[in-house]
This record gives structure tokens, C-alpha cells and sequence, in this order.
């Protein structure tokens, strides 16, 4: 049975995607300091805080994850033990 090719299988199309995504980012880091925010905080204020922040959420996120993992994580035959 073939399968069906879908638009992301083409590398090309990848590229594209890929191409028009990176513009958007840079597109909206560019305008972010000219619109007006209002923040609770004052560091809610300075440019590009919230990519920032997003950023480092995401890392950390990620680190926390592969601790948990540690504790977390079963043998690969835990169920067939019970």
C-alpha cells in the first residue's frame, strides 16, 4: 500500500514553511517596541520581555522535565511484573 504524500513531505514546502515562519518572528521582535504595553510591573515594560521570558520558560521546562524523568521513569517491563 503506497502511502500518501502530504504537504510537509516535500522539502521544499518545508522550507518554505520555515522561510515565511522565521519572517514572521523577526517581523514581530521588529514592532514590539512600538506598541504600548501595559504592564503590572515595571519589567513588564522592557522590549522584548515576554520572548524572553517565553524563552527561558520554555529551557527550563525542558530541564525540569529530563530531572523528573529520572524519578519518574519505570522499567521497560514494570507492567508485566504486576
Amino acid at each position: 500500500m503506497k502511502k500518501e504524500l502530504t504537504v510537509f513531505d516535500n522539502p521544499r514546502n518545508v522550507k518554505w514553511f520555515l522561510l515565511f515562519f522565521y519572517g514572521c518572528l523577526v517581523l514581530l521582535l521588529i514592532i514590539d517596541p512600538f506598541i504600548h504595553k501595559h504592564g503590572e510591573f515595571p519589567w513588564e515594560n522592557a522590549p522584548e520581555f515576554f520572548a524572553a521570558y517565553g524563552f527561558v520558560s520554555c529551557v527550563l521546562l525542558i530541564f525540569i522535565a529530563k530531572l523528573l524523568r529520572r524519578w519518574v521513569k519505570r522499567d521497560e517491563d514494570y507492567y508485566e511484573k504486576l
